[in-house]
């Protein structure tokens, strides 16, 4: 049997449609698998208006069920003169039986009730039904309830279809019953009845729908790039411009449309954002790979009368080109100084002073990072210069239309002004990465300006406790931690961000920039909170569990370190002598986390050879110059000491009478427990 599944709706935003039609088939999936009914296949069908999904080779019932469920001992159900106990009565009751039903079997030499059990199997269609539920319980990023329901959904529910072959099943959301009635387009089909699951795509194909997303998108395609070589352009056909187009659309046509060749004079950046992100249309380059006075858009419906929506689009697109011309022509008047000076005026936030402030702290931090990174004199100086006017674009005409170019319109705008390259291009990076698997800063500066503004923000949020909770994170602090973990992980640049927490505090308040706030009461917090994106960035790369609790303990919180350290372990954990390198390193460790000592080892003290050979190979392995780096050697170079280690243990008595003695051992395992808590707290992972 084949069973289908449409849910009808207004238009939904075209960023849901894919994940909620994912979300769809695979609580589908769930659902009956937890009900144990067989099916086959399940494919998806998704536009604007609609939710689908097709099952192949549904099982025409469950499975009957038959089971022999055991129950009390004989002596708990049944008293000394046979009476039946309230114990057996409800276990009866429990599995819709009576105690008529009951035998006695013999397990291990006592006598238990059981109960046969045959439970039919249940119709496909009373499974099916049940999945309304499914569609209820979709989650999505907003929600709207209409009419006078309470109920809330991404956009109201106008139709359901619920078929099983050619007999409708039973379902019902709000007002709307299921049927076997779909919706054509809006303005090129009508109303249909579909006869059975099979005719489904075909049905709505007669009615102008392509109803697969697959095949909308395969043909958006090849029109765009037909018209691409009609035309000897090249155009770009990103991906995620493409994704949302083919979820605006049910029945598509491509079509080029003109913008006056003097908006080719506005920055390239300035022309893709009004086309790509504000109208939805891709640009073209000719074959020199320089942009074309031209657009490329996809509209919902026929070729007819495709010159008025053709003028219709152009016309749009000039007033947004007009504007962004009057604004960059605007915005040439005036110098960097004059915009830096009108930050003062602006606010970065009312508890934390202007946005002037803000790139005071900024430059500061960047300072400090500056002498971390090994910076020569000429990239400190044009970091330094960077940091004094990075968000001098924020009061341009330009970014007031366009917010999306933030950085982008400061990099332009620095170039054309006297600012040299390097300057130029960390402006254009300093918001760099703006999410996860998003690209990084290319250049140092343009790196460590994007890192201490993330810092600055991080750190200043905290300092006036507006700390994310929950879900809750309206000025994306997460984000910002993780892409400065995610910057360190790539430069390799070894520091204790709770170290440079605190120069960073003692800097600011030197200078008068803290403005009066405790910068250093929070920066646990801020270090835990660093601490919880380096497990999400090894959790990312498939680090185990105990490895990333293993190397995320110290609280330095040493970005390079812990994501070195990781590698090193997951490297060594399988192999066949891990557990026992490990075993005697974490007797070490277990007794120095209780006896911690920072005294000099007497060798004089030694009263057995074991003390001298242990000694002498911590000096070893101390004396190697990566000994306070996780490294690949380093960590073998400790495992080598796994014998020299049990044997000390096996001759010597740490906790003796005699203090000095006891002291001087102490002080020696504390030794080598600094070289090995390199690698984290090694007694959290777990040896296979």
């Amino acid at each position: 049997m084949q069973y289908l599944l449409e849910i009808g709706l207004e238009d939904m935003p075209a960023h849901v449609v894919t994940p909620s039609l994912k979300q769809l088939a695979d609580k589908t999936a769930k659902y009956l698998k937890e009900q144990q009914l067989g099916h086959g296949a399940i494919s998806t069908y998704a536009t604007p208006r609609r939710l689908a999904l097709i099952i192949d080779d549904v099982a025409a019932k469950t499975a009957d069920i038959s089971e022999d469920l055991k129950g009390p001992a004989k002596k708990i159900a049944q008293d000394k003169d046979g009476n039946w106990s309230k114990a057996a009565i409800g276990f009866t009751r429990g599995q819709g039986m009576t105690v008529d039903d009951i035998v006695f079997k013999e397990l291990k030499g006592t006598e238990y009730v059981y109960l046969h059990k045959e439970t039919p199997g249940k119709p496909a269609a009373d499974i099916l039904a049940g999945l309304i539920d499914v569609v209820k319980g979709l989650t999505f990023p907003t929600r709207m309830h209409w009419s006078n329901y309470d109920f809330e959904y991404i956009r109201p529910v106008h139709w359901i279809v619920s078929l099983l072959d050619d007999q409708v099943v039973p379902m019902q959301l709000l007002d709307v019953k299921a049927g076997r009635r779909t919706e054509g387009h809006r303005f090129l089909g009508q109303a249909v009845d579909i006869a059975k699951p099979a005719d489904y795509v075909e049905a709505l194909r007669g009615q102008k729908v392509i109803v697969d997303p697959a095949e909308r998108k395969d043909l958006i395609t090849k029109q765009i790039n037909k018209i691409a070589t009609d035309n000897n352009w090249q155009i770009d056909l990103d991906p995620d411009l493409l994704e949302e187009v083919n979820n605006l659309v049910e029945y598509p046509t491509a079509f080029a449309g003109k913008f006056d060749q003097k908006y080719l004079e506005i920055p390239e950046a300035v022309l893709i954002t009004s086309m790509k992100d504000n109208q939805r249309y891709f640009y073209a380059r000719d074959t020199a790979g320089k942009m074309v006075n031209v657009f490329i858009g996809v509209r919902n419906g026929n070729a007819e009368h495709l010159d008025n929506v053709i003028a219709g689009n152009e016309k749009v697109l000039t007033a947004r080109l007009e504007d962004a011309a009057f604004f960059y022509a605007e915005d040439k008047k005036h110098t960097i100084a004059d915009y830096v000076d009108r930050l003062k005026n602006v606010s970065f936030h009312v508890k934390l002073g202007s946005m002037a402030a803000k790139m005071a702290r900024v430059q500061t931090i960047a300072g400090i990072l500056a002498g971390k990174f090994g910076l020569n004199a000429d990239e400190a100086a044009d970091l330094q210069r960077a940091a004094s006017i990075y968000k001098f674009d924020l009061v341009t005409g330009m970014v007031g239309e366009f917010a999306e170019l933030q950085g982008t319109m400061a990099a332009h705008y620095a170039s054309i002004m006297g600012e040299n390259a390097v300057v130029a291009k960390a402006l254009g990076e300093q918001y760099m990465p703006v999410g996860q698997g998003t690209a990084l800063p290319e250049s140092k500066v343009g790196t460590l300006l994007a890192m201490a503004d993330k810092l600055d923000t991080l750190m200043s949020f905290f300092a006036v406790d507006m700390i994310p909770s929950g879900s809750n994170d309206p000025y994306a602090l997460r984000r910002g931690a993780y892409g400065i973990v995610r910057m360190l992980t790539k430069h390799g640049v070894d520091m204790s961000l709770t170290d440079l927490q605190g120069e960073i505090a003692d800097a600011l308040a030197d200078k008068g920039e803290d403005n009066g706030l405790d910068y250093r009461k929070n920066v646990k917090a801020v270090s835990d909170f660093f601490q919880d994106r380096v497990r999400q960035e090894l959790s990312g790369q498939s680090v185990r569990h105990d490895i990333v609790d293993a190397v995320t303990a110290n609280p330095a919180a040493n970005v390079t370190a812990e994501i070195t350290a990781a590698k090193v372990l997951s490297d060594v954990a399988d192999e066949d002598d891990f557990k026992d390198k490990l075993e005697a390193l974490t007797r070490v460790l277990r007794i120095t986390g209780k006896n911690p000592s920072t005294g000099k080892v007497d060798p004089a003290l030694f009263d057995n050879d074991s003390e001298g050979a242990l000694y002498q190979a911590v000096q070893e392995v101390a004396a190697a110059d990566d000994a306070l780096q996780p490294s690949a050697d380093g960590f073998a170079r400790l495992g080598k000491l796994s014998d020299v280690i049990n044997a000390y243990f096996d001759a010597t008595m740490i906790m003796v009478d005699d203090e000095a003695v006891r002291n001087n051992r102490l002080a020696l395992l504390n030794q080598l427990a600094k070289l090995i808590n390199v690698y984290g707290e090694l007694t959290t992972i777990i040896a296979k």
